[in-house]
């Protein structure tokens, strides 16, 4: 399992909040969630990230409530990976949970900028930074969690 694309970055402490504002919990759409997605801290995401693209930043992304609003609208809005150097523990299952690929890594969440063009291989753990011709070592994912993802969740992979 392969993702690529554009890097959208971010710093410390994105808080759930911050990801899907709480004025916008009263739906429960997918596309609508996207449509709100990060635009606290970035107007300009919703109208930059495409298909694919990828959201790379610091320490403990995801903290605040526990709500899966959160990932659903970074997934709805075309991100095919998070990375981070680490994760809000209820995020982590959050993201998982509903197909989510993230991946943990303080070498690439220190050293990949907005706007890089990023490959992660999920089975190995190796995110290639193209733009800079680097790579950096995550940690792969077990065989059961990219059965999640490629299911598109937990639920669906219980099916």
């Amino acid at each position: 399992m392969i993702a690529k694309g554009t890097v959208h970055k971010y710093g410390d402490n994105v808080d759930t909040d911050v990801i899907i504002p709480a004025r916008y919990l009263n739906t429960a759409d997918h596309k609508e969630l996207a449509s709100h997605c990060m635009e606290d801290i970035d107007i300009n995401f919703v109208k930059n990230v495409k298909e694919g693209d990828i959201m790379v930043a610091h320490e403990n992304f995801g903290c605040g409530s526990s709500r899966e609003h959160a990932p659903i609208a970074i997934k709805a809005s075309g991100i095919s990976c998070v990375i981070a150097a680490t994760f809000a523990r209820i995020f982590y299952r959050n993201a998982i949970n509903i197909g989510l690929p993230i991946i943990e890594c303080r070498e690439a969440s220190e050293k990949i900028e907005a706007g890089d063009q990023v490959e992660i291989d999920f089975e190995t753990g190796v995110i290639t930074n193209v733009t800079k011709s680097e790579t950096y070592q995550g940690q792969p994912f077990p065989e059961f969690l990219i059965n999640i993802i490629n299911k598109g969740g937990l639920l669906n992979s219980l099916k």
